[in-house]
């Protein structure tokens, strides 16, 4: 094997540290040291260089955060260091009663003295005693016991192992003693080094260290997430917590990458090193953390008292609403490693440390029915209807009961009253019920063995917790079918809007999407508020959808995960409806982002025979059903073979204008970037799709240089 010069040694070496300062700066300091354009050249000279010699490939290098095939499974994992959980406190006296436990167990230290009596003194320095949870004061600090309180991050606990200062696993927490190998997954977030900065250690680099820490969704990227999966047809995410979780355990790191998951560290172990050669402290640690190249949470604070403590969790109880990530409390250790060793450990819990929880906003109210709404996809979900409350600055009079196993679970009556609180403070959601209160002769609710709208039987598959009904005919189904298809994404028919379908479908004028196409003017007029000039704009509309191409009509089908993007990859691939039609569910797969469940869900919609009817109803009407001449032969365009995605606000064109004249030129448009992603399209207000493309090196595209591509 021919010998690597090592010039070229050195120059890969020297570009890993420029670009994992680099982003060391940008995610964890928020304070980017290098342009965006200077990031990108470097990174490609790495990945140029690892492509020539791909022996020098190393597992921390910043081209290897995202890529590995799809795992087929997680393998359990003993975690080196045991993950307790944390005792919670749920207020200022249990606080209290924490701090006395752990000083009882610590003899030299005597505990503090709590004033008594009815007196309520001034919380802590200055204090005014107008604190809404009005606690007792707390005299603190004897023998020189400081505390570190950090607010407690609602997500998913992680424990990093680093070798010789490589990220070598990731693990989720699991239950303590074992967890799940998740590595290529947390090698994706960001905020999470690949390499740890040496430099952070006075002392000899320790072999093995050990990092606890939380993945998280920040809120944006949350509602971001729950708002692609409604348009996708699929459930959405209780809150950031479940969502980060599942985000994790995602077969495919490339959809974990898409997900943007954040991560604080908030504390590290060194096997075998408890000399105090790296820190003393917790509060060190923290600082030890951040210069090893991780992300803390900036809002942590050394007390030196109770007092302090209380001030801090005060504080936070109502500015945590201000916050872009959530977080349900805060958790309080005592600083001093040596004290943390003398007290150690309950069979569950450390006893030098304790999570101060924050009551979630909770009120009661009266469930005045139970309504059972039946969705696009025929699922029937029980709603209960309650009388208006405030909640978390909002008025709440209705709340999901999400399916019959809920209800049961709850025992949830009319008449009842219940606890609401909002889950992950976004959704409403039914906490308990009050049985004492329930009223005499009350019935216990079963979900209907029938459809509320059209009356048909409904079923429920053996693996799921979801009552549907499978009449394709359904009023409500058919409702929510005409509105996907009128959509602008889809057949985009203007002037058809959800009050005009529900029309339609009350007056029994229509009993399929195909029905639309035999309506005329006259029709329309009949209709409410709808004039002889409106009803001729709306059948020329009619009459324009019929243009649009077989990708669109493709997604106004409304076939269960599949949304815009993944029509158009399949169109793509099967360039007719008879191809795809007759496609297997492995075929189906081999489409680039187009996954198993997708791939059944496709399969299966096309053996129902009422589908096949609908289609053969709608290419009679003129509909496109495949990819006409013209778009056929986008393969021979300008930008034949090449993917693209568009992000930010063009100067000129639409993003949808951008789109089509790629595709009309023989480009591929996807939404997210990858490796495989050709150029990136970028506008004002660009976000994570330009970072993530200047990470892999992408070529990236003004408004005036894909014009000029195009007239190539």
């Amino acid at each position: 094997m021919e010998s690597i010069n090592p010039e070229v040694k050195q120059r890969v070496q020297e570009l890993r540290q420029l670009l994992q300062q680099a982003s060391y700066a940008y995610y964890v300091l928020d304070a980017p040291i290098m342009e965006d354009a200077v990031y990108d050249r470097l990174y490609r000279e790495l990945q140029q260089l690892e492509s020539q010699y791909p022996e020098l490939v190393t597992p921390d290098s910043p081209t290897q955060r995202v890529g590995e095939k799809p795992a087929t499974q997680f393998t359990s994992v003993r975690h080196n260091i045991s993950l307790y959980s944390l005792e919670n406190a749920f207020n200022l006296d249990e606080l209290k009663s924490w701090d006395q436990r752990w000083r009882r167990q610590s003899p030299p230290l005597n505990p503090p003295r709590f004033s008594g009596g009815n007196e309520e003194p001034p919380l802590g320095k200055g204090g005014n005693g107008e604190s809404p949870l009005n606690p007792p004061r707390f005299s603190g600090g004897q023998g020189g016991v400081e505390y570190v309180c950090e607010l407690k991050i609602d997500g998913s606990a992680l424990a990093l192992t680093y070798e010789n200062g490589i990220l070598i696993r990731g693990a989720t927490r699991g239950d303590g003693v074992t967890g799940e190998d998740i590595t290529q997954n947390v090698r994706t977030i960001r905020s999470i080094p690949l390499r740890l900065n040496v430099d952070a250690f006075n002392a000899k680099l320790p072999e093995r260290i050990e990092v606890r820490g939380e993945a998280f969704l920040p809120l944006e990227v949350f509602q971001q997430i729950n708002q692609e999966r409604i348009k996708a047809g699929e459930a959405v995410f209780a809150n950031p917590r479940n969502a980060a979780a599942g985000t994790l355990r995602q077969l495919d790191s490339r959809i974990v990458a898409q997900r943007r998951l954040d991560f604080f560290a908030y504390t590290l172990q060194i096997p075998g090193r408890d000399d105090g050669s790296f820190a003393n402290s917790q509060w060190e640690a923290l600082d030890l953390l951040q210069k090893m190249g991780f992300r803390v949470n900036p809002n942590q604070r050394l007390c030196s008292s109770l007092d302090e403590v209380a001030e801090y969790y005060q504080h936070w109880d109502t500015e945590r609403l201000n916050l872009p990530y959530m977080t349900d409390g805060v958790v309080v250790k005592l600083n001093s490693f040596q004290l943390q060793e003398q007290l150690g450990f309950t069979q569950k819990f450390p006893r030098w440390a304790v999570a101060l929880k924050y009551a979630a906003e909770e009120a009661p109210t009266r469930v005045e029915n139970i309504a059972v709404n039946v969705g696009r996809t025929g699922a029937l979900t029980p709603l209960a209807q309650m009388r208006p409350v405030q909640l978390a600055g909002t008025t709440v009079s209705r709340a999901t009961l999400h399916n019959g196993d809920r209800i049961a679970q709850l025992d949830i009556r009319i008449g009842d009253t219940v606890i609401v609180r909002k889950a992950g403070e976004i959704i409403p959601e039914v906490v308990r019920v009050l049985t004492e209160l329930r009223p005499d002769h009350t019935n216990a609710f079963v979900m209907p063995t029938h459809c509320p709208v059209c009356g048909q039987p409904v079923v429920r598959e053996i693996d799921e917790a979801v009552t549907r009904c499978v009449n394709a005919s359904c009023p409500a189904i058919l409702k929510g079918a005409l509105e996907h298809w009128v959509s602008r994404d889809a057949l985009d028919i203007n002037g058809m809007g959800e009050k005009l379908v529900h029309q339609l479908v009350d007056k029994q004028m229509v009993h399929s999407v195909a029905d639309i196409y035999d309506l005329t003017e006259e029709d329309f007029c009949e209709l409410e508020r709808m004039g002889k000039k409106s009803a001729q704009k709306l059948v020329e509309a009619m009459a324009q959808s019929k243009n649009q191409p077989w990708s669109r009509v493709l997604y106004g089908l409304g076939i269960r995960h599949v949304g815009s993007v993944n029509a158009q990859l399949l169109t793509q691939k099967f360039p007719t409806v008879e191809q795809l039609a007759q496609a297997t569910p492995a075929q189906i797969e081999t489409v680039y982002g187009i996954g198993a469940e997708i791939a059944q869900s496709v399969y299966q919609w096309f053996r129902i025979s009422a589908n096949q009817t609908l289609i053969s109803r709608l290419q009679a009407a003129g509909l496109q059903f495949a990819q006409s001449v013209e778009t056929q032969n986008f393969t021979s365009g300008a930008l034949a073979g090449k993917t693209f995605v568009v992000t930010g606000t063009l100067p000129t064109l639409k993003r949808d204008e951008a789109k089509a004249l790629i595709q009309k030129a023989g480009g591929k448009v996807t939404d997210s970037v990858s490796k495989k992603t050709d150029y990136l399209v970028v506008g004002e207000d660009a976000g994570s799709k330009l970072t993530k493309a200047q990470e892999l090196g992408i070529t990236q595209l003004s408004e005036e240089q894909l014009l000029e591509l195009l007239n190539q």
